[in-house]
């Protein structure tokens, strides 16, 4: 398995217009594609992209912890943040805060060619450091620990941080799934049946072609193909 980049992290959503309405208000995204399941929202359609995809309330955060995204000037950036909300400086060069349904989003200073790309995701593991190694046998590459300290693995520039907690297994969870883009589903389906990779979904749809496979503690992986006829922007 050699996946690329991180293409998308993907929620279920009671208000999907809500969330995307704030990233294209104050972080700098714009809608990239809204089809009656879901909404797509991106700086920039070939990179780190949310995808907001329409579901029953209320959602449970279970794994996810939150998303980040990365910018050059993270004081011009919280500039662009509405008034009254709270953020939480917990780092030097990072800010969290929290959107409706438990969405959590980051900005993190750094050398970017884009700003509102994916830095990181952080999700909960009862185990970090295994779970880590769990993901390498998916393509994950190792990689040192961040500003956080926690254990983390590398793909494409981005990074998933695994953080201490209890992921749970809710019904109704925040988290759909976590995208990396790979040359060819086709091999990795292939790969994951060789591993012995419990495969969830073969998604064959208009511009790609997804495999989604159930990695550590269950959180859905999808490995997506952009077919030739890609051309969101």
């Amino acid at each position: 398995m050699n996946p690329k980049t991180l293409d998308h992290v993907a929620y279920w959503l009671a208000d999907r217009d809500a969330v995307a309405d704030f990233a294209v208000r104050h972080l700098g995204m714009h809608v990239i594609d809204r089809t009656d399941a879901f909404t797509l929202v991106g700086a920039d359609a070939r990179r780190g992209k949310l995808t907001l995809f329409a579901a029953d309330g209320p959602r449970e955060r279970g794994a996810l912890e939150h998303v980040a995204l990365r910018v050059r000037d993270l004081e011009r950036a919280l500039a662009e943040l509405p008034d009254g909300l709270e953020v939480d400086r917990r780092r030097d060069g990072e800010a969290y805060f929290e959107l409706g349904e438990g969405v959590a989003l980051g900005l993190v200073e750094t050398d970017t060619d884009l700003d509102y790309d994916l830095d990181h995701v952080a999700l909960r593991s009862a185990d970090p450091q295994a779970t880590a190694s769990e993901y390498g046998s998916l393509g994950f590459r190792a990689a040192a620990p961040g500003r956080s300290n926690c254990p983390r693995v590398e793909v494409g520039g981005a990074w998933i941080e695994f953080q201490p907690g209890e992921p749970g297994a809710p019904e109704q969870p925040l988290l759909n799934h976590l995208a990396v883009l790979v040359d060819s589903a086709d091999e990795h389906e292939a790969a994951a049946r060789d591993l012995g990779v419990e495969i969830d979904s073969v998604v064959d749809a208009a511009n790609t072609l997804a495999v989604f496979v159930w990695g550590p503690e269950r959180v859905r992986i999808e490995y997506v193909e952009h077919k030739p006829t890609f051309s969101l922007t």
